[in-house]
């Protein structure tokens, strides 16, 4: 089976670019970078309710947690949601026409509902071929947000916890390896 594309950096930068365009562009960019930035799964993006995103108070949150129902795996997990996430959560609120509730969806399709996680894995598919990049689909974000902290020299057992793996055979199934990394790789010595 033929994996998801992982992007290069300008090639992320131009699908970010496409994504955000349009009636429904912050609300599509705010997808891509739950996929890029925290490795969500589809079905995992598609079920967040705002209340999983901010606290009470409006604050966005260094963390939230996916509950088994959600979650791949049937396993509550823990996503830490880094400063340039907590940026994008806040700007995208921002752009909303009227605050949103605790309870209400964070992605709300035309149609006023939320997405399921198929409607999203479709849309998402159509960012790639808008952008001119074969090979990418919903999985792609969560492949370079694996990739990128592997090539960082994160811990592998740190990746396959962030990114709700059970076994570290599964994590390194995720990671992309192209002529660059391991030129960059061989320079080191």
């Amino acid at each position: 089976m033929k994996q998801a594309r992982v992007p290069t950096e300008a090639e992320f930068r131009r699908l970010a670019a496409v994504v955000s365009q349009g009636k429904y562009g912050p609300r599509n960019r705010m997808a891509l970078m739950l996929s890029y930035l925290a490795g969500l799964r589809v079905g995992e993006i598609a079920s967040l309710r705002w209340g999983d995103l901010v606290e009470g108070d409006g604050k966005v949150r260094e963390q939230l947690r996916l509950s088994a129902a959600v979650t791949k795996g049937g396993h509550a997990r823990v996503v830490f949601l880094n400063v340039r996430l907590r940026k994008e959560v806040e700007q995208y609120r921002s752009s909303l026409a009227q605050p949103p509730t605790l309870l209400q969806p964070v992605l709300i399709t035309q149609k006023r509902s939320a997405f399921s996680a198929n409607t999203l894995c479709q849309l998402m598919r159509g960012w790639y071929d808008l952008a001119g990049l074969d090979g990418g689909s919903s999985h792609s974000g969560r492949r370079w947000f694996i990739t990128r902290l592997a090539h960082a020299g994160i811990s592998p057992k740190a990746i396959m916890m962030l990114a709700g793996h059970r076994h570290l055979s599964t994590t390194q199934r995720y990671i992309d390896v192209n002529d660059e990394m391991m030129r960059a790789a061989v320079e080191i010595l």
